[in-house]
């Protein structure tokens, strides 16, 4: 036993000697010889692009709050709470939740990595113009929020609590950066390409973007800062915004093979959650196409019946029914001529539904068009911004909204005669002023359809449509349509003092607190 001991002693001793001359060795089995060490900020950047499009968020911010609440849509369901105003945490907090950790914090880090590599100024200008239009689009939801500090956690210790800015802070800060974005492109710069899922790197078409998007701003703001808001819109449209639909900023999304490549919202309108069954083509947006005879009628709406039953399809033009907002499939019965309810026995499918055409996985993501420029150029003529015709491109915005269908699926072309006919009967050359800004309003409000927390936006702004609450009895706060959403409740825990600083000083977190650009703090 000695002898064996002794041995096994001599062993030891020898294996920690080596060990204390191999000090290094040990600390590189620390290592993970397999581990990434470096990402290419390039595919952060794409990764960062199909992720605004994500399903969770869009399902619940846009389809089931925006697009009711605007009445695009409507709904008998309780959970599409932007019909009748109920107050869902998850659903309101969501566009916050998941961009605030995902989206923001990609883009951030694209930025923070390429900053000071003129090699990467190409990916460093894109990034923080998608940046700039996520939290343009965050701060028009909420209010206030954090935004220099946002997605920069891994930068430093102080950004791990990130401070809500007042939004007129918030406004002036996207302003420098989107401009700062489009003068920073280079060709000299290593090319996007392939990984660019909006231009595929056309540098130009991202230059264009960017001043669209600050003529976006610019009419954001027109209400509460009009001499900033002039000079925001005349630079970027005398530095070049869009000029036909070739020129529309969407994500070009694909079929699979992840979730991530998909279009999320249309993956919850159809595709695997299938919630527009229970939500058909509003009243309000049903009747304003027939009283104008819009040709998009029978784009917009894919007839009456089952939609997984094209055999069940109603699809004569003079047949579809909007679903009026505000009803449940009890008391619908009150609010629809005798009849309306006999054709199928399931409550909804007597409504006009969705049209399954634009539905697709692979379908446009819309962030901003070509028709809201030329719309937004005619509000700027009317108000003695820039020169020209505000009817010139009153008609133009018009027709490429209508000509835009044609990017979702190839039988939604009108002929131009049709378009030509439906701008005549607008009126518009002949209206009064403020009619012109209805009709412009009215314009935009068909022109983002999809993309409906644009049209709430607009609408605040401008009150056109003129729209009709409903009127629930349990309304969350009351019958009005928000003018904002509510935070994502995990911030009252997890950043209690920059929350409640923004709070108090925006006068509450309610759907019924104005934001700076909508007449509050």
């Amino acid at each position: 036993m000695r002898i064996s001991n002794k041995i096994t002693g001599l062993m030891l001793a020898s294996m920690l000697f080596a060990t204390s001359c191999s000090e290094q060795d040990l600390l590189d089995l620390n290592i993970n010889q397999n581990a990434v060490e470096d990402i290419d900020m390039q595919y952060l950047f794409s990764l960062g692009t199909l992720r605004i499009g994500g399903e969770y968020e869009n399902t619940r911010a846009n389809m089931l709050y925006a697009a009711t609440m605007i009445q695009h849509t409507a709904s008998t369901a309780g959970y599409f709470s932007g019909d009748k105003y109920f107050y869902s945490a998850q659903y309101s907090g969501a566009y916050m939740e998941r961009h605030f950790t995902d989206v923001i914090r990609l883009f951030s880090e694209v930025i923070r990595k390429t900053a000071d590599d003129p090699d990467e100024a190409n990916v460093n200008a894109a990034a923080t113009i998608l940046r700039v239009f996520d939290l343009h689009r965050m701060t028009d939801m909420y209010g206030d929020i954090p935004y220099s500090q946002a997605g920069y956690g891994l930068e430093a210790e102080e950004n791990w609590f990130p401070t809500y800015e007042p939004q007129q802070e918030v406004y002036n800060k996207m302003i420098d950066d989107l401009r700062a974005a489009r003068d920073r492109f280079s060709a000299s710069a290593r090319p996007l390409g392939a990984q660019d899922f909006i231009y595929f790197g056309d540098t130009d078409k991202w230059k264009k973007f960017a001043n669209s998007l600050l003529m976006r701003m610019a009419m954001r703001i027109s209400n509460v800062d009009p001499a900033k808001a002039q000079e925001v819109f005349t630079e970027a449209n005398n530095s070049g915004a869009f000029t036909s639909n070739d020129d529309i900023a969407y994500i070009h999304y694909a079929p699979g093979p992840q979730g991530v490549n998909r279009n999320g919202l249309n993956d919850g309108y159809w595709n695997t959650y299938k919630y527009s069954r229970d939500c058909k083509i509003s009243d309000t947006f049903m009747s304003w196409m027939d009283a104008n005879n819009d040709p998009r009628k029978m784009i917009i709406t894919g007839g009456i019946g089952n939609p997984e039953d094209p055999s069940t399809w109603i699809t004569e033009p003079e047949a579809q029914v909007g679903l009026p907002n505000g009803y449940n499939s009890t008391n619908l019965v009150e609010a629809v001529p005798p009849g309306t309810l006999d054709g199928f026995s399931v409550v909804q499918q007597n409504f006009s539904m969705l049209n399954l055409k634009y539905l697709d996985w692979e379908d446009p993501y819309y962030l901003i068009s070509y028709a809201e420029v030329e719309l937004m150029r005619a509000e700027a003529a009317l108000k003695g911004w820039i020169g020209g015709s505000a009817e010139s491109h009153f008609n133009a915005g018009v027709a490429a909204a209508i000509n835009a269908w044609t990017l979702f699926d190839p039988s939604f072309a009108v002929p131009a005669e049709d378009i030509d006919a439906y701008i005549a009967g607008r009126g518009f050359g002949a209206a009064s002023d403020e009619d012109k800004m209805r009709l412009i309003g009215e314009e935009y409000w068909a022109a983002t359809y999809l993309n409906d927390i644009e049209s709430w936006s607009n609408w605040r702004r401008t009150g056109y449509p003129e729209l009709t609450p409903t009127q629930d009895p349990n309304a969350w706060e009351g019958n009005f349509i928000p003018r904002r959403l509510i935070y994502w409740e995990t911030e009252i825990g997890a950043n209690p003092d920059n929350y409640q600083a923004a709070v108090s000083r925006m006068g509450g977190d309610l759907f019924a607190t104005r934001i700076w650009w909508d007449g509050g703090n």
